[in-house]
């Protein structure tokens, strides 16, 4: 090849890296944190919610980056619609984007080449219409708290402002509330939960962990507080703490699903597969993802067949999966076993 070809080659590169560059220095400008160069790791985006009028209010929307059966990064976002993960590889992560809760668009990062500034965009379109995905069923009711006026006003202006995603107006409502009342558990729960969003990891722990000290056994908190130590990798402190939220809650998937994660970390995989199992079980399409993680297990075990029974069901409830695809072809060399 000649040097003038090879200079064209470079320049080429360098002027899609100066664009992707550029890109990611515009969309990330106003989320804050460091500054984005050419060599930074970065995952970032926009999402844009279509159908949805004018007069009704903006739903919750948050966007999570997990990397095998970890959840590194998550945020909720902002009425621009831009998302940015800093520092992060994205090689091989998964994107999936939930409104009111609800997943509701998912993609799966290619691994970058070496030697390759590893910047990844993705944008996702959300058509929303008239109805909102339904949000995930509570377990507030059996746990009850009663307000003084004043605070009983903070607390609502405080949901207010989060759904607005106005955090930092919505912790300063939440702070007062726990300034005023130190045991208002539910306060200092949605103080971590808000946190917890920002990836706040310190921040979070702290609130959930006074939020648990006058109730005990608040479920909500400690199954956060159990996120907040699986993204710390303390993986036996999530153990302890998620063991605990699902005795006090059996009907908590989510809390199962965490617990199954935290067990495979620490190679217990016989409790790991129970507990993601029992999430499938509470919550058959909801849960639809632990199934992929139990068919990862059987296979690094050897037990193909069993993994590809594990896709196959997987299959049968996400058949438009982005890797469908994988999926079935690993079913169709490796029979399931019935």
């Amino acid at each position: 090849m000649s040097s003038v070809n090879i200079l064209f080659l470079i320049s080429g590169f360098l002027l899609l890296a100066n664009t992707a560059w550029s890109q990611a220095g515009e969309i990330c400008s106003d989320t804050g944190g460091s500054t984005i160069w050419l060599n930074s790791r970065v995952v970032y985006g926009k999402v844009i919610l279509s159908g949805l009028s004018d007069a009704r209010q903006a739903p919750k929307v948050s966007i999570t980056l997990t990397n095998g059966t970890r959840i590194t990064s998550s945020t909720v976002i902002d009425k621009s619609g831009n998302y940015c993960f800093r520092d992060t590889d994205g090689s091989g992560a998964t994107l999936v984007v939930e409104v009111e809760g609800r997943e509701v668009g998912r993609e799966i990062l290619e691994t970058g080449p070496p030697n390759v500034p590893k910047q990844f965009r993705r944008d996702f379109e959300i058509q929303v219409g008239n109805a909102l995905p339904a949000k995930p069923s509570v377990i507030s009711a059996k746990y009850p708290y009663s307000r003084g006026d004043s605070n009983s006003k903070l607390y609502s202006d405080a949901e207010s402002a989060i759904s607005e995603k106005e955090l930092k107006k919505a912790e300063g409502f939440l702070r007062k509330i726990v300034e005023n009342d130190p045991d208002d558990f539910w306060a200092w729960a949605k103080l971590g939960s808000l946190y917890l969003e920002q990836n706040d990891l310190p921040g979070a722990e702290k609130a959930l962990q006074r939020s648990i000290a006058p109730k005990p056994d608040f479920a909500p908190a400690l199954v956060n507080l159990g996120r907040v130590y699986l993204l710390q990798k303390r993986f036996e402190s999530a153990i302890e703490v998620l063991n605990k939220a699902t005795e006090l809650e059996p009907n908590a998937a989510r809390a199962f699903q965490l617990l199954g994660e935290a067990y495979l970390m620490v190679k217990k995989g016989t409790l790991g597969v129970e507990a993601l199992y029992e999430a499938i079980r509470l919550e058959p399409i909801a849960m639809a993802e632990c199934h992929l993680l139990i068919a990862l297990l059987y296979d690094r075990a050897g037990a193909k067949d069993y993994a590809s029974r594990e896709y196959r069901i997987f299959l049968e409830k996400v058949p438009k999966h982005p890797d469908a695809k994988k999926f079935s072809d690993y079913i169709k060399a490796n029979p399931p076993v019935r």
